[in-house]
């Protein structure tokens, strides 16, 4: 499966979770799914950066490569923020618990391998 391909169905993940994040069902007590907290600017994040995914996926290969290069070390930086604040919010604005951070962090580690773990042979397959 091709960077390409991945961005994809990456971007439409993040998409879907940005839209369920705003249905007050899946979001008892400001946790999507009962875990991950929530809030109006965590999910237009989430927004975005599907949108950003599908737009660097339609650009070609070399833009999805980058996409997840530029995106495991902002989720890096996150991950890492998310381990000084713990519980509460990032910067203030973001809603953000312990479930966030192993999940922003395995999404750092998966981004990171597709970005620079991955050859040039696979990114254009």
């Amino acid at each position: 499966m091709s960077l390409k391909t991945i961005a994809y169905v990456f971007g439409a993940i993040f998409v879907l979770i940005g839209i369920a994040g705003y249905i007050d069902a899946l979001t008892p007590d400001g946790r999507l799914l009962g875990l991950f907290a929530v809030n109006g600017p965590h999910n237009l994040i989430h927004l975005a950066t599907g949108i950003a995914a599908i737009g660097s996926a339609a650009m070609g290969h070399h833009a999805a490569r980058r996409f997840f290069q530029i995106f495991a070390v902002v989720y890096g930086l996150v991950t890492v923020l998310g381990l000084f604040v713990g519980q509460g919010m990032l910067l203030g604005v973001v809603a953000h618990n312990h479930h966030d951070i192993w999940l922003h962090a395995l999404i750092t580690a998966v981004s990171a391998w597709l970005g620079f773990g991955t050859s040039k042979r696979v990114a254009h397959a």
